[in-house]
């Protein structure tokens, strides 16, 4: 019997439109997290911004706390700014533990 594979395709960059689709979001929200200092796309203006790696999951993280949380932009920046330095800590702390 042969066997059935799924192959899935790797994304690396993402329109705003294409980010918005992931996200389940409108535009003017990404561009408020644009605003906000949340994301940095690659691009001069909304109409050419490119999404890539860490944006993409800043984004879909930034929509589950506003989705599921009720969070604002504002308080989505400050919890991810306050998530990541947490994981640097936690990597840092690793580095000195006895194996």
């Amino acid at each position: 019997m042969k066997k059935m594979t799924q192959h899935s395709e790797i994304v690396d960059t993402l329109t705003l439109q294409d980010l918005c689709r992931f996200c389940q979001a409108d535009e003017a929200w990404v561009i408020e997290l644009v605003e906000h200092g949340v994301l940095d796309p690659v691009g001069g203006n909304s109409g050419n911004w490119r999404f890539v790696g860490t944006n993409i999951v800043r984004a879909k993280k930034a929509r589950r706390l506003n989705r599921d949380l009720g969070v604002n932009v504002a308080g989505v920046a400050l919890v991810l700014d306050l998530l990541e330095e947490r994981d640097a800590v936690l990597r840092r702390l690793a580095q000195y533990e006895m194996p």
